[in-house]
């Protein structure tokens, strides 16, 4: 996309990272408590049986309460559309982010189809009818 020249586009930082960092497109700031869809600059198109999760950067989230909405977010062949890919940010001060500063993360996934049925009965486990906590007795 034009707003993008310049800008890489999403690559993985290091051998055996999952995820391929995104960076903005736009200078913004982020106010306490706000949400806004940064521009990327890229469009993507996603082949049928795979989609592609939005995940935060780890180090946003740790240092400056940094997430992005609807984790993980997912773009899959049904909801991608040829527009351009905004990863909704939210956090809790202001913080300032740079053309070119690396926002979210792209993990592509091959997705597995499921097909349900009605039962009677479910199988036990170990956890039985228990909820959270129910394994640490």
């Amino acid at each position: 996309m034009p707003h993008g020249d310049g800008l890489p586009l999403p690559a993985y930082a290091t051998t055996g990272a999952a995820g391929m960092d995104v960076v903005a497109a736009e200078p913004l700031t982020l106010a306490p408590g706000a949400r806004a869809a940064v521009a990327t600059g890229f469009a993507i198109a996603i082949p049928e049986g795979y989609e592609v999760q939005v995940r935060p950067r780890s180090g946003l989230a740790l240092k400056h309460g940094v997430t992005c909405l609807n984790t993980p977010g997912t773009i899959d062949l049904g909801l991608s559309r040829r527009g351009e890919g905004d990863p909704r940010q939210s956090r809790r001060c202001p913080l300032e982010i740079a053309r070119g500063d690396r926002i979210a993360q792209l993990v592509p996934a091959a997705v597995v189809r499921a097909s349900l049925g009605e039962v009677e009965t479910l199988d036990d486990t170990v956890r039985g009818h228990g909820g959270f906590g129910s394994t640490g007795r």
